[in-house]
């Protein structure tokens, strides 16, 4: 904001020194040297019958005078001719006729004032026009057009979403061949709802559906309707509306629908909220589409159950596309699409990287492969090789190292021998994920963590929660086996452990005592689109018991870490002091370790930023560490 203002400060002094300088031309004008005395006529004419004036000349409705000794005069005649003036002698002087000067003054006091309004007018809007149009279209859709004849995505270049593709194929078909359609009494959807995470490709997956058909795309965000004065984003949706129609048969795309697609009534302003008459004008222009004008609207949302019933009812948005994160295959996909381009090194395995990755969405992946490029570049290489992926991985989720930290031996031991109990015991429990890499360099907000490849799946079972809390605790009790005291490292990782056993408590009906029951009530504000506080549907006894049995879920799950890693106690010790010299160990070595077979030669060095120092340096976290996993589960649970 500062250089536009200064901008137009500078302008306002520019316009204020011309004014002053015309002005002072004009006085000038008016004014030139001694300003000679005026007399009247009576006079003139005495003066004219005594011989005392040299010279008269005639300037319109003055006279300039000048007498035999040099003196200046005038004297004011009127309309009336200089030879209409009785006793006037003209013949013993010198007479001359000139054209009456102009008051330049007079003028610019009279215009100046008009003149100054035109130009600051015409400043306001030509700024406007370069800068910022609202001052002259404030009421016109921002919507932009991507035209349909030069197509920038089509169906190739969105990968991992086959169903909804192929149930996008039938809009496609429509606008291209929509007689196929009518001749059988077919009518395509009006309106079609992009369901999906964060990430998922709603936007390119409509981009692409415009760019298959040839035909034009508007494209707007749902915020852009909203303003702060009342009616423009009405007038905007009209807008938005009529240019569709104009360009028919075409796409039009809105963004993030739930910014003014609410449940109405849920507003400080009621029904003269701006949102909601964004909202109704919305539903008006969608339920009044002429059967003969193609246009079909693309919406997209995360948080469709926070939308207006009278949006998605039939006639509207009547059909709702859901794109879920990825499977292995989708991922796969996804990555082949994003590397297209890119030199990849031939030892590069885009099947194991899609298994490493489960819960990435299709922005998570392509921004695994720009890190992975970016590294390769700064390590001046020719070439993306499986290193720069697999490091994208980690930083992808839990941030860079921090090999430039330093930390004292001790924490460094205590980091180690706590990742290496969550190790152990994913090793050791059979239902629980494997370790797939151990690192004690700090990463992000975390000195150290434990990663481990997770499948995919919809259902989580009890077996399965209770094995991954134990997992969880494993490195607190491998610190109090240890070194008899615990730290503030297991923090986040009791917090999740807690987060699980209450969810099979009171969400997923797993207790024994309390049997297939939901516990609370969560009741959600729709305007804010937020959880508010729980409501208690339940009695202070049964609170009782869901704290006990949350207890016990706990608890159990401690004491199976802690045989765990007392029954193997020599595997621990050698894990973590392998863990301290090496700092990071993969799946390789693990193996190898937990077989008691030789360890495989060491990895080249890590890769660091610029300005970082070597491997051999020490970190400075502390010792929190934590299970990491690529991404929550997607499917029955949410741990």
């Amino acid at each position: 904001m500062k250089p536009k203002f200064r901008i137009r400060g500078l302008s306002l002094i520019y316009l204020l020194i011309l004014i002053c300088g015309i002005v002072l031309f004009a006085w000038l004008a008016r004014t030139p040297g001694t300003a000679p005395q005026e007399i009247p006529i009576s006079q003139v004419v005495t003066m004219s019958q005594n011989r005392e004036i040299k010279k008269i000349t005639d300037n319109g409705q003055w006279m300039d005078i000048t007498t035999q000794d040099g003196t200046l005069l005038k004297s004011y005649k009127g309309d009336v001719s200089i030879f209409d003036i009785t006793g006037l002698d003209l013949n013993n002087l010198e007479y001359n006729m000139e054209p009456a000067s102009i008051d330049w003054f007079t003028i610019l006091f009279t215009w100046g004032p008009i003149l100054l309004f035109g130009v600051l007018l015409f400043l306001m809007f030509f700024r406007a026009r370069g800068v910022n149009n609202q001052a002259i279209s404030f009421g016109r859709s921002n919507a932009r057009l991507f035209p349909g004849d030069k197509p920038q995505v089509t169906f190739n270049d969105v990968a991992g979403v086959d169903e909804a593709k192929q149930e996008l194929h039938e809009v496609v078909d429509f606008l291209k061949t929509r007689e196929r359609f009518t001749s059988l009494g077919a009518r395509i959807p009006r309106g079609i709802l992009l369901v999906g995470p964060p990430g998922t490709g709603k936007t390119l997956l409509a981009r692409a559906i415009a760019g298959e058909a040839g035909v034009p795309f508007f494209s707007i965000s749902g915020s852009e309707f909203v303003e702060m004065f009342v009616g423009v984003g009405a007038s905007r949706v009209r807008d938005l509306f009529e240019q569709a129609k104009r360009h028919s048969p075409c796409i039009i795309f809105i963004d993030e629908i739930d910014a003014v697609g609410r449940h109405r009534g849920a507003g400080l302003g009621g029904s003269h909220d701006e949102r909601e008459q964004t909202l109704n004008q919305i539903l008006t222009e969608m339920d009044g589409f002429d059967t003969n004008v193609n246009v079909i609207v693309l919406a997209a949302t995360n948080r469709p159950d926070i939308l207006d019933p009278a949006l998605l009812r039939p006639g509207r948005f009547d059909r709702r596309v859901v794109l879920d994160l990825p499977d292995v295959n989708g991922r796969a996909a996804i990555l082949k699409v994003h590397t297209k381009n890119k030199p990849l090194a031939p030892a590069v395995n885009l099947e194991t990287l899609a298994k490493e990755t489960a819960g990435f969405s299709g922005a998570d992946l392509a921004n695994l492969v720009n890190e992975a490029a970016i590294l390769a570049a700064r390590q001046g290489q020719k070439n993306i090789e499986m290193k720069e992926l697999e490091e994208s991985i980690d930083k992808v989720i839990a941030g860079p190292e921090r090999r430039s930290k330093r930390i004292s031996p001790k924490e460094k031991e205590i980091t180690a021998y706590h990742e290496a109990g969550h190790a152990l015991a994913a090793q050791m429990l059979p239902n629980a994920d494997k370790p797939h890499k151990i690192s004690i360099i700090p990463r992000g907000m975390m000195g150290g963590y434990t990663k481990t490849l997770q499948e995919d799946r919809e259902f989580w079972s009890r077996s399965k929660l209770l094995d991954e809390i134990a997992v969880l605790l494993a490195g607190h009790s491998s610190e109090k086996l240890i070194f008899d005291d615990v730290t503030t490292g297991a923090q986040s990782d009791i917090k999740r452990a807690t987060g699980i056993a209450r969810k099979m408590v009171i969400d997923f009906g797993m207790s024994d005592k309390l049997g297939p029951r939901s516990f609370g009530d969560k009741q959600e504000m729709v305007f804010l689109g937020r959880e508010i506080a729980e409501q208690k549907d339940y009695s202070d006894k049964t609170a009782d018991a869901i704290d006990k049995e949350i207890d016990g879920i706990i608890r159990s799950a401690y004491e199976v870490a802690t045989k765990i890693l007392t029954d193997n106690k020599d595997k621990l010790v050698q894990l973590t002091e392998t863990l301290i010299v090496r700092e990071t160990l993969e799946t390789e070595e693990l193996e190898a370790l937990f077989k008691g077979e030789p360890l495989p030669p060491p990895k080249s060095a890590a890769i660091s930023s610029p300005g970082t120092k070597s491997p051999e340096a020490k970190s400075t976290q502390s010792a929190e560490g934590t299970v990491l996993k690529p991404r929550p589960a997607t499917g029955g649970s949410t741990v």
